[in-house]
């Protein structure tokens, strides 16, 4: 197999020239805006690539994915481009495609609970229409304002909802995806406990795009809770692990529950030493009664109290992830709860990380070396965990997702399945 890495303009349009011009918009990707942005932030110069492709329909898609497969180009799937710096440095010439205007709404079932979307919707978009039904989908992901639904599942990106919803592959109930010949293939439903047909929800949930382009995906929905809380604690480390042990074997449902570093909890003036912020959603009494709870067991260890609601507890949550991921490194960590607090606490950082399962965030400035994040990775390692380098100046220079045992091979052996041409750039 040769993969054509060198495509000139010119090529492609004459390979794609049976396909609708109007459906099907063929760029380079510097002469166009936000593409110029967020393309030029690729580390090294192989990671530029020519073209950027935007199908208006799956149609289309399909149609463009089989001339890529018959001539062997490589291409890159996009959403809006918002996570492109994640995951392994790409090292060679590419296209990148498009999924931003493939974004309707296919089925609202409102009394099922559930919704049926093209992957190209902003996840903005999709809860402002759900809102209007009283629902909406518990995905709390980074840059929620032009994240599209495909681009969520392909990095299994969520936010703290993690507590009490799960992560994506928890609420993803279908899924529609081309494969690098354009053939379609489906998996799951559009009802809860619909068990047809392989699990691919899960597979795709965090492929990066190795497999296939996602094209629809359906999601099971929640009613809007009636009332929400927030609650920080800040304090020394001993006591916010006391605190942490006596919540989780608790039978508190907060909907949130996160530790924060020591820089987060200064950058929102939170109190001092390391915080942890529980968030509590539903009926407004149980909200009174948990919150309160609490409150009395951060009182007895000394702890600082802030609380948060209204619009005062929206900004808190809008713009805690941001901060989290505005770092010239970032890492996804995941470790067992007991040593979530040891890990958050080692470096000089912005992280925020679930006490209950261990998976979070962590995100430093450029002064932080690679053999420190090296360092952390054996932490994470030697207790039952990881860490990925999402971005980072030095990424190219290491194995970004620090995979150990034997799945990288068996995730090799499902790639070349799926994509037998290397139709997709290949991520592991």
């Amino acid at each position: 197999m040769k993969i054509n890495f060198s495509i000139p303009l010119t090529q492609i349009q004459e390979k794609v020239s049976d396909i609708n011009g109007e459906s099907l918009e063929i760029v380079e990707w510097d002469q166009v805006e936000p593409w110029k942005n967020r393309i030029s932030q690729l580390k090294t110069k192989s990671d530029v690539p020519s073209y950027l492709v935007i199908p208006n329909t799956k149609d289309m898609l399909s149609q463009f994915l089989n001339v890529c497969d018959e001539h062997l180009f490589p291409i890159f799937p996009v959403g809006n481009a918002t996570k492109i710096n994640w995951g392994k440095s790409i090292d060679r010439a590419k296209i990148f495609v498009s999924t931003q205007r493939i974004n309707g709404i296919i089925d609202h079932a409102v009394e099922d609970l559930t919704v049926t979307v093209e992957s190209g919707m902003k996840i903005k978009d999709l809860q402002q229409i759900l809102a209007l039904k009283g629902q909406f989908l518990p995905i709390d992901p980074c840059f929620p304002e032009s994240a599209t639904i495909g681009g969520i599942i392909a990095t299994a990106n969520t936010g703290s909802w993690r507590q009490r919803y799960g992560g994506v592959r928890d609420l993803l109930l279908g899924i529609s995806f081309l494969r690098g010949d354009g053939k379609e293939a489906k998996a799951g439903g559009r009802v809860v406990k619909n068990v047809a047909g392989y699990d691919l929800m899960k597979l795709f949930t965090g492929s990066y795009g190795n497999l296939g382009i996602i094209t629809e995906a359906t999601f099971r929905l929640f009613p809007l809770p009636e009332n929400s809380l927030t609650v920080t604690l800040t304090g020394e480390k001993d006591s916010i692990y006391q605190l942490q042990k006596t919540v989780t074997a608790s039978g508190l449902t907060p909907t949130a529950m996160d530790l924060l570093s020591k820089s987060l909890v200064k950058t929102f003036d939170l109190g001092t030493e390391l915080g942890l912020i529980l968030r509590f959603q539903g009926i407004t009494e149980s909200i009174k009664q948990q919150s309160s709870q609490v409150i009395t067991w951060a009182e007895n260890l000394n702890l600082s109290i802030k609380i948060y609601d209204d619009q005062e507890e929206l900004n808190l949550w809008k713009n805690l992830p941001l901060k989290t991921y505005e770092g010239d490194v970032i890492c996804k960590v995941g470790i067992v709860p007991s040593q979530a607090i040891n890990l958050i606490d080692k470096y000089d950082n912005h992280g925020l990380i679930n006490i209950s399962q261990g998976i979070g965030f962590l995100s430093f400035s450029e002064a932080i070396k690679s053999h420190h994040i090296l360092n952390l990775r054996q932490f994470c390692n030697d207790n039952s965990g990881f860490l990925t380098v999402l971005n980072a100046p030095f990424k190219p220079q290491f194995e970004p997702w620090g995979y150990v045992g034997n799945g990288l091979k068996m995730m090799k052996i499902i790639k070349q399945n799926f994509d037998p041409q290397g139709v997709f750039v290949d991520r592991l």
